[in-house]
């Protein structure tokens, strides 16, 4: 009668295999422990050699990935799997993986030349093509992540920052605003300059050099047009824009100054 079942191969495979899986186990278990360790060790590294709060995140990510990787080779071939094979076919399925991954693969290309050309850090407040505005939180492998004055949060795919115009408004320590202010023909154009200098000295957040300047930027179809630039920190530009807007509206009033409006006279002529 035929023998299906060896128990003696079974107990010696049991012998042989048990140990490797247990080490495996164990080594995979510690390995993940260590690996934890060593990444927040390695943040800390960094942070203490004041290394850019860009950079950190996505070198921390790219060493996790490489250790876990490592880690997974050094068990397998604990198991007795052949690293070799496991490679090649790590390698077909990665180079697999990238053909159907090509978009990804180029956001992550921009995140790198994100991080080495600096366009913008954590923290900046950028424009991005489209309208995207708000303070940088994060760049992440294949993603920047916006938060809007509002407080939301929008995440832009790296290559799409990368392939368009990028506007750092806080990336310059201080910045001057273009604000526009119309006046009626008939107002006085030195006096409506005076009075949006003097808003200008008023506001806490104009600085007093570079000195603000007012002049006639058009003539407009019901309107004379006069533009400033208050400069001020770049962090602030947000509430100079505000503070002038309300205060030149105000002073205006005051001063009798007329801002023009949209409007249409309509007359009615009888018929006999």
């Amino acid at each position: 009668m035929e023998k299906y079942f060896d128990f003696e191969k079974f107990v010696e495979m049991i012998t042989t295999y048990t140990p490797r899986v247990v080490g495996a186990i164990l080594t995979l278990i510690i390995g993940f422990w260590l690996l934890g360790i060593i990444t927040r060790w390695v943040d800390k590294m960094m942070i203490s050699r004041n290394i850019d709060a860009t950079v950190r995140p996505f070198l921390s990510s790219l060493l996790g990935v490489g250790l876990r990787i490592m880690l997974l080779l050094s068990v397998a071939s604990q198991v007795g799997i052949q690293t070799t094979s496991f490679i090649a076919i790590f390698s077909a399925m990665a180079f697999a993986i990238g053909l159907a991954l090509q978009g990804s693969l180029g956001h992550f290309a921009s995140g790198v030349l994100l991080l080495i050309f600096k366009p913008y850090k954590v923290g900046d407040v950028i424009e991005l093509a489209g309208g995207k505005k708000g303070a940088v939180l994060e760049i992440q492998v294949f993603n920047t992540v916006l938060r809007t004055p509002d407080n939301k949060r929008i995440i832009v795919p790296n290559g799409l920052v990368t392939s368009n115009v990028i506007t750092n408004i806080t990336g310059q320590d201080i910045i001057g605003l273009d604000l526009f202010f119309g006046i009626g023909y008939g107002d006085d154009i030195d006096k409506a300059k005076e009075v949006i200098l003097a808003v200008g000295k008023s506001c806490p957040y104009v600085l007093e050099d570079p000195e603000q300047v007012v002049f006639v930027s058009s003539l407009g179809d019901s309107s004379v047009n006069l533009m400033t630039r208050p400069f001020c920190k770049s962090d602030d530009f947000r509430l100079v824009n505000f503070y002038m807007t309300e205060n030149v509206k105000k002073e205006f009033d005051k001063a009798g100054i007329g801002i023009p409006f949209p409007q249409m006279d309509v007359h009615m002529i009888p018929q006999n």
